[in-house]
């Protein structure tokens, strides 16, 4: 059987990248709006306008960022990455969109992430005998390619040797990213540990990899800010919607420990 983290070959993609969709939350709050407006047949009037204020609220950003504020860190990473000897840069992956021309690539948001961990690298070579990319990410979308088979050329593409990364392909959540890598770790014994990802799921990842007994140096690669206004936009409802995720995800963290299922 393959390890969970067996190489793949680069392909060629493309840079375009569409906006990054948004997900269930949302959509499962306005049906259960709609659900109640239609059971409730004498609350009509107030249930519709509070549905109303409430999207208009994220969606021109009012509300949207406060909980930006709640699922983000405060403030970007302290300090530069320290390297050791033996380094490792722990890449998380946040799942691959098709571009305009249907074409499989990362999300804008994962560009980023790459950017950093390449650049870092390329800090790291200069200091340090042991350089190594880490790129966690399966196929929880069902597309015809990984997450971390999606994302090596771009490595490539920034002078990433190829010989230094090492694809774990089979996670499907953060948790599944923790665990999967802490099996490498483990095999590989590095003496300093950089996890890269974007400011709102650094939090959740932060507790994932503690979980497996790791503690990385957080390395955050972007944060999303609300565009505050009148008329409502689409991009802050997906920012709602990634706060409202990596949220919901830090509660139930802290109830599956509490219940033994972590």
């Amino acid at each position: 059987m393959q390890p969970p983290w067996r190489d793949g070959g680069p392909v060629d993609l493309s840079r375009k990248t569409y906006v990054t969709p948004f997900k269930l939350i949302l959509f499962t709050l306005l049906a259960l709006f709609f659900a109640a407006i239609v059971l409730g047949k004498r609350a009509r009037r107030p249930l519709t306008l509070c549905m109303v204020v409430l999207f208009w609220l994220l969606s021109a950003g009012w509300l949207t960022a406060p909980l930006l504020e709640l699922a983000q860190p405060r403030q970007q990473s302290p300090a530069p990455a320290v390297f050791a000897p033996r380094t490792a840069i722990i890449l998380l992956g946040g799942g691959t969109i098709y571009n305009h021309h249907h074409e499989l690539v990362p999300p804008r948001d994962v560009l980023s992430r790459i950017k950093v961990s390449a650049d870092n690298y390329a800090a790291c070579k200069q200091t340090a005998a042991t350089c190594q990319v880490i790129v966690s990410g399966g196929n929880p979308q069902r597309h015809p390619a990984t997450e971390a088979e999606t994302y090596l050329p771009y490595l490539l593409r920034q002078r990433v040797a190829r010989a230094d990364i090492v694809l774990e392909d089979s996670s499907r959540t953060t948790y599944e990213n923790a665990r999967n890598v802490s099996v490498i770790v483990g095999q590989s014994h590095y003496d300093a540990l950089i996890l890269v990802t974007s400011a709102y799921q650094m939090p959740r990842a932060l507790l994932d990899f503690h979980r497996f007994g790791i503690e990385p140096q957080p390395l955050i690669a972007g944060v999303r800010h609300p565009h505050l206004g009148v008329l409502p936009r689409y991009d802050n409802l997906v920012n709602a919607e990634i706060a409202l995720h990596e949220l919901l995800g830090i509660a139930q963290f802290h109830v599956y420990c509490a219940i033994g299922w972590f």
